[in-house]
């Protein structure tokens, strides 16, 4: 049995390669189709295959960066390799896909919900423009940690919105799990302050905190999020022990745009990639793990509450590349 049959019995078990194999479904038939099609059978390899490999990879919001190393890789590969025959270059293109991932923070993954206990509760910040799925995603997260057997509590902190607190308290019950929140326009601060002491007394493993998600407001947002992490420092030395920025797929290269406003005003320390289910966009997994140096921890791929996956680089690369 060889690593990735090894690897797909976990996932197909634990995180649900197929539901990963279906989510990916749009990116395939516009991405992995679309390089079969040009490479047809028994087509050289020359200067003309390349380059309809190289817009198909652009097009795919593989992105310009990312794109050029794939194509490069590829022409020392055919070369050194000595292939001729386009067929070939399907599972070249293939390798130097799931190597980009392998080689970024992204292969780092963590696939059992573990926490340090010694830095308890373990306390997550959420961040990500309003629309990206800040609300459900919480709520699936919160639900796999609670699966994992870990008790959690959620700060809905993004008080702007009234909505967002609503629909987070809806989310937190379908999950199972506690919430904290206050008065629409409170100080945000003080509902992570509130949270984190509240999940203290209670001995809570997680906690999860919602914010604004307000980035044509640069400097207010910036503000507001330095004062929740002084707040929070105040409670735990150590808190926040994870940054987690929430992108949407399906706005395709906007999302890595987003993803650098965001780290000038925030320390990230992962990204959750969502809607993968409902975009073509899917290629952009890559530069974003290429580019921003910047692990993707979890994925969604669909609107039940157990639809948030660990990122892990073989299975998305072979789902994507799997037509059975």
């Amino acid at each position: 049995m060889g690593f990735f049959d090894k690897f797909k019995d976990k996932v197909s078990s634990a995180f649900g390669f197929d539901k990963l194999k279906d989510g990916l479904s749009k990116t395939r038939t516009s991405f992995v189709d679309k390089i079969q099609g040009v490479l047809g059978i028994g087509r050289k390899i020359d200067d003309s295959l390349i380059n309809e490999i190289e817009d198909i990879l652009i097009s795919s919001d593989i992105g310009v960066s990312t794109t050029d190393q794939v194509i490069a890789d590829i022409k020392l590969r055919v070369k050194k390799e000595g292939h001729e025959d386009s067929a070939d270059v399907f599972n070249i293109l293939k390798d130097e896909l799931h190597k980009i991932l392998l080689e970024s923070p992204s292969a780092n993954n963590d696939y059992d919900y573990s926490i340090d206990e010694t830095k308890k509760p373990h306390c997550i910040l959420i961040v990500g423009v309003n629309g990206v799925g800040k609300t459900t995603t919480i709520g699936k997260l919160a639900y796999n940690y609670r699966n994992a057997g870990k008790s959690v509590l959620i700060g809905a902190a993004d008080t702007f919105r009234a909505a967002a607190n609503e629909q987070l308290e809806i989310w937190a019950e379908r999950a199972g799990v506690s919430i904290i929140q206050q008065k629409p326009g409170a100080d945000p601060a003080a509902v992570a302050f509130d949270t984190l002491n509240s999940a203290i007394s209670k001995n809570t493993d997680v906690v999860i905190i919602d914010t604004a998600g307000r980035l044509h407001n640069k400097g207010n947002l910036m503000a507001e999020l330095e004062k929740i992490n002084r707040v929070l420092k105040k409670v735990k030395d150590y808190a926040p022990n994870e940054v987690f920025l929430i992108l949407d797929a399906t706005t395709g290269q906007n999302a890595i745009q987003q993803a650098k406003e965001f780290m000038k005003v925030t320390n990230l320390t992962g990204i959750i990639l969502t809607k993968l289910d409902g975009t073509a966009k899917g290629g952009v997994i890559l530069p974003i793990a290429n580019e921003l140096k910047l692990p993707v921890r979890y994925i969604g791929v669909g609107e039940k509450i157990d639809d948030l996956q660990v990122f892990e680089p073989t299975a998305f690369i072979e789902a994507l590349f799997n037509h059975e």
